[in-house]
């Protein structure tokens, strides 16, 4: 007998993202990182470099309102929006971690920088590279993460995770190079 497949098996036409879909709400402009998410090929790696880009310009561009301080709040409560935005446009996608949601490396990525800043340009190259590895390897337990924890609070989560790998690896760089 011919079964009707589950709603599951159903391949997604929601799953498209494009521009008009990032500005049909809100939610959908932040998780997809203001448009970098949209990138064709590697968005999340368009995700770090435009968090990477944003950071260096917005510092030092206005270096006494964006502070360390700041950057730790803007950080803390972008954590907290991203979980939002990314679990609204993850469901109006129809796919829970779509590729073009970004605002996970943007904040992640951000709070490496946090850390690093101010570094040379090597550095600050290097902790990208290391990002962007331990963001797409996923070693333990981001993997674990990665696919226990579901929503936009998993969204979130596993890039945290990898942002702590990154600084775990400089610190310990920078600890035997001294």
């Amino acid at each position: 007998m011919n079964t009707p497949p589950t709603p599951e098996a159903i391949p997604s036409k929601r799953s498209n993202s494009n521009s008009k879909f990032m500005w049909s709400h809100y939610s959908h402009v932040i998780a997809q990182g203001f448009g970098s998410g949209l990138s064709p090929i590697m968005p999340g790696t368009s995700g770090t470099l435009f968090a990477w880009c944003s950071y260096v310009v917005l510092t030092e561009r206005w270096p006494a309102l964006f502070t360390p301080t700041l950057w730790a709040m803007i950080i803390v409560i972008g954590f907290f929006i991203g979980i939002w935005a990314c679990e609204k446009t993850g469901r109006d996608l129809g796919v829970p971690d779509h590729g073009s949601m970004v605002w996970d490396e943007i904040i992640a990525f951000w709070l490496v920088l946090l850390f690093v800043m101010p570094a040379g340009w090597a550095t600050q190259c290097w902790a990208f590279i290391l990002f962007r590895f331990f963001d797409m390897v996923k070693p333990p337990p981001i993997r674990y993460f990665d696919r226990h924890i579901k929503g936009g609070l998993g969204v979130m989560w596993d890039d945290v995770v990898a942002a702590f790998y990154t600084l775990l690896v400089l610190s310990f760089y920078f600890s035997f190079n001294k």
